[in-house]
């Protein structure tokens, strides 16, 4: 017990503890988040409005793409010396155009991002993109 509790004891009817001091965490309204749908509401109303529920949005992943991808940057070192990279062959998806490339390659792959076509194309190299774009050309209008 300390002095300013020693001081007041038995002089008058809390003994220098308050009302519920000395008695758990009665004083200061329980511990942690207790009371956060009580007596805390405007706490948590002001201070933690994104505490509870949920927030953001997921697609299905049915409905997600997801491409495992390379860069332009990668490409030589895939190459080993060749002309050509077979990406699809090696499980890559789509070409993306981060990097530098100084040698003429034949890159064939799905998708291609149009940095990546350019910076190929720049260096002396083609890209066979393996998606097939024909059912575009039956909703064209003559």
């Amino acid at each position: 017990m300390g002095t300013k509790a020693n001081k007041h004891r038995g002089r008058n009817r809390y003994h220098g503890r308050g009302k519920k001091a000395g008695r758990g965490a009665g004083k200061r309204g329980g511990r942690g988040n207790a009371g956060m749908n009580k007596h805390r509401v405007m706490t948590r109303i002001k201070y933690m409005p994104k505490h509870w529920g949920m927030h953001g949005f997921n697609r299905h992943p049915s409905l997600r793409t997801v491409y495992v991808t390379a860069n332009v940057g990668q490409l030589e070192e895939m190459a080993n010396g060749a002309d050509t990279v077979n990406l699809t062959e090696k499980g890559i998806d789509k070409l993306l155009g981060s990097g530098q490339i100084r040698t003429a390659l034949t890159v064939i792959v799905d998708e291609v991002s149009a940095r990546a076509a350019e910076k190929v194309a720049a260096a002396g190299g083609a890209v066979e993109s393996g998606g097939d774009d024909d059912w575009d050309d039956e909703w064209e209008e003559e």
